[in-house]
């Protein structure tokens, strides 16, 4: 071990964070266990309130914030350079955009590109109620392209956008400590970052995000054993989940414990280049007159409709559409903002605050149009040719297993390649998101973690464990789906917290900078 290791692995843990976060994390996985069907239903009542009460506040903060990210990425202080004028990036252009991108999208794009049109257009939930569209026809069609785009382009990249640069801006140019309380230090004075109120924040900031990546591990593990299941016949038991979560476990946790550059660097490359591959796959092979015709009737139904959508508190669209999509996306990407931010701020110093924006907002909410149009619509193509019914088997069984049933059926016997490298997309994809995001949480329960540097390996393999175990035991014990949601659910509901942490960050970027000197 090197002795700038022997350094980083002696630096002081900030008890006062990790030790109650470890304690109710413990605590939601031991409720999980002992009653999982009321840990779900009273998570995802009290979720659905703050959705119905709150539901306004999302709307309005989430548009405010993609205002003021597109405003610093066109003014003067867009050429602001983060880490000060002589800093140089320490990632070439497109690795940095690989990082970022598998950094924050985990197995969700994946997943949703084929189902959330195809529930749209069959209005499985009856999203399309409250609109007068009727479900199986080409407008649905059109709608169901245009609202995923809301939902997964340019609003949601900018909540992540605005934590990152706030978080990169005050660490490498201000100089203050990598934690959520130093992004509220502009707007509300030190006092924020001391004391119990940093203890707070951050572990709430913490808790969200750990429930956010527990449940997506579990979603991970079900999907790849459902895909086994249908795709080749092998049945999915404990043993065969149990097995599939230490393995994914182990690497996400290898691949953090070695560092950012021999880990995430690599890795977040190689899920890149597969999403590539994916898309120019079916590009090729796929409808392609009908992605282009109906991605661009999506895409001006959703400019059409954008402001009437961005502010639509519950009332416009209807519950079943509304609150049980958008509203329920914006809260979780909000909830987990503030500790993405920090990852994204680690790898960014060098850039200006242009380039970080172009990244980490333009560039990916670009990738997520063009990867839904490709997905989606060749999802949708297969539904309206009449051959196989996709949205029959969402209803009839579950969104997973509609995804292998359309790799299963794509044209040219595709599928018979497709399915084991979606199998590894959706594999490497959680691990990729999961190395990001322990990252975060390990340098947040230390007290200082010097530019240029990491927490410390043992932490990192530490906060693994403890999301591994809980996702696998919650999902085994608590049925696949059903854990899926009690833990979902529970980090939802408890990322409510976020929001106002959230919004107090909006207003500090505000502060910082409209108002206060620009630091370079």
């Amino acid at each position: 071990m090197s002795d700038a290791t022997r350094i980083q692995d002696k630096r002081e843990l900030r008890w006062e964070v990790f030790i109650p976060g470890f304690v109710l994390i413990g605590a939601a996985a031991v409720w999980g266990l002992w009653d999982n069907k009321s840990m779900t239903a009273t998570a995802r009542s009290f979720f659905r309130w703050t959705l119905l009460t709150f539901g306004w506040a999302y709307a309005l903060v989430t548009l405010v914030t993609l205002l003021l990210v597109l405003y610093l990425m066109f003014s003067k202080i867009g050429s602001v350079r983060i880490g000060g004028r002589d800093a140089e990036p320490k990632y070439p252009f497109w690795t940095w955009f690989a990082m970022t991108l598998t950094g924050g999208v985990a197995v969700g794009i994946v997943t949703w590109s084929v189902n959330e049109p195809l529930i749209y257009y069959g209005n499985v939930y009856r999203e399309l109620d409250a609109l007068g569209i009727a479900p199986g026809t080409p407008q649905a069609a059109q709608f169901a392209m245009a609202r995923c785009f809301h939902n997964w382009t340019f609003i949601p990249y900018a909540i992540y956008a605005l934590s990152g640069v706030l978080m990169a801006y005050i660490y490498y140019n201000k100089k203050d400590r990598l934690a959520v309380t130093s992004t509220l230090k502009p707007l509300l004075g030190d006092w924020v970052a001391r004391g119990v109120t940093a203890s707070l924040v951050d572990t709430l900031s913490m808790m969200a995000i750990i429930l956010g990546l527990t449940s997506g591990l579990t979603m991970c593990i079900t999907l790849l054993t459902t895909g086994v299941q249908h795709i080749y016949g092998l049945q999915k038991t404990l043993s065969l989940f149990v097995v599939t979560g230490i393995f994914i476990v182990l690497s996400f946790t290898t691949s953090t414990y070695v560092g950012l550059d021999k880990g995430m660097k690599k890795i977040a490359g190689l899920n890149a280049y597969f999403y590539y591959g994916l898309m120019i796959l079916l590009v090729i092979t796929g409808p392609s007159l009908f992605i282009v015709r109906n991605a661009t009737a999506g895409l001006a139904t959703w400019l059409n409709n954008f402001w009437l959508w961005s502010l639509d508190p519950v009332d416009i669209a209807g519950v079943p559409l509304n609150q049980f999509w958008t509203l329920y996306d914006w809260a979780l990407w909000v909830a987990y903002a503030p500790v993405t931010g920090i990852f994204l701020a680690m790898i960014a110093r060098g850039r200006t605050i242009r380039e970080f924006l172009i990244v980490n907002l333009v560039l990916p909410a670009v990738f997520g149009l063009v990867w839904f149009s490709i997905w989606g619509n060749s999802a949708l193509s297969i539904q309206m040719a009449g051959g196989v019914d996709l949205v029959g088997t969402i209803k009839n069984s579950n969104a997973v297993t509609a995804l292998w049933e359309f790799l299963r059926v794509l044209p040219f016997n595709l599928g018979y390649i497709v399915v084991p490298i979606n199998l590894f997309v959706i594999y490497i994809s959680y691990v990729t998101a999961a190395n990001a995001t322990t990252n975060s949480i390990s340098s947040m329960c230390i007290k200082d973690v010097p530019i240029g540097t990491e927490a410390p390996g043992y932490l990192k393999v530490l906060w693994g464990v403890i999301i591994g175990a809980i996702a696998i035991i919650m999902a085994a014990f608590g049925g696949t789906e059903q854990g899926v949601e009690g833990v979902k659910s529970l980090g939802a509901a408890g990322g409510f917290v976020v929001l106002f942490i959230f919004i107090l960050q909006v207003c500090s970027a505000v502060k910082l900078f409209l108002v206060d000197d620009v630091v370079e």
